[in-house]
């Protein structure tokens, strides 16, 4: 993206896509925790004044995105090891709670849509993890869509736009995507036999095993 699409501006404010688009970056990578963001590029990247790149900035400073210092200017937040207990512990209540409302009515025809995802995960694994980590991401957005709960789906997609700045370290080498796929079939196991208990089991231990990881990447 290098200008805002006049079609979106229809039906979002110019700050509202400003920030949709910084977001994209984090989560592409192409901006990443530490980094500094500077007015005049996204000024001249996405062609709008500096009052929505200002107000977008607010928005992300209030979504635990970004941080502002007086002074030095913007920077993407680096999250320190409690933080990232504390962000990985919420994902995993949300997670669990996501298995025990959606086991005992997921639909055969939502199994085999989750089935297509671990296949497509496969693949995108076996070319290189740059396809993977993004993939891995809506997998388990689908899950949770699943269920029907908007809030849910609400709050779990805030938590997981801050771990963004966390994940795509362990996702960044096979280490950290071959045991997860292994537990991403666990979880689909889990959901296609509608047991609640189960699928709020493999969801929570697939977040908790995914915190180990980080630990050991990180140390």
């Amino acid at each position: 993206m290098t200008a805002l699409d006049l079609d979106f501006l229809q039906t979002r404010t110019v700050p509202d896509l400003v920030q949709r688009e910084i977001l994209r970056m984090i989560k592409s990578g192409e901006i990443g925790a530490g980094d500094k963001l500077n007015e005049i590029t996204f000024t001249e990247r996405l062609r709008v004044s500096r009052a929505p790149i200002r107000e977008a900035f607010r928005a992300l400073e209030e979504a635990g995105l970004v941080k502002l210092h007086k002074n030095r200017g913007v920077y993407v937040r680096e999250i320190g090891e409690g933080e990232a207990r504390e962000l990985y512990d919420l994902r995993a209540t949300l997670d669990e709670m996501a298995g025990r409302q959606l086991a005992p009515c997921v639909t055969d025809e939502q199994i085999a849509d989750l089935r297509r995802w671990l296949d497509r995960l496969e693949a995108a694994a076996s070319a290189g993890t740059a396809g993977y980590f993004p993939l891995n991401i809506a997998f388990h957005d689908r899950i949770v869509e699943m269920t029907g709960n908007a809030t849910l789906l609400e709050f779990y997609r805030r938590v997981i736009d801050r771990m963004h700045l966390l994940r795509r370290r362990s996702f960044d080498t096979e280490y950290g995507s071959s045991p997860s796929r292994l537990e991403h079939g666990l979880i689909v196991a889990a959901l296609a036999s509608r047991n609640a208990e189960a699928a709020a089991s493999a969801l929570r231990q697939h977040v908790v095993n995914g915190f180990k990881r980080f630990q050991s990447l990180a140390a």
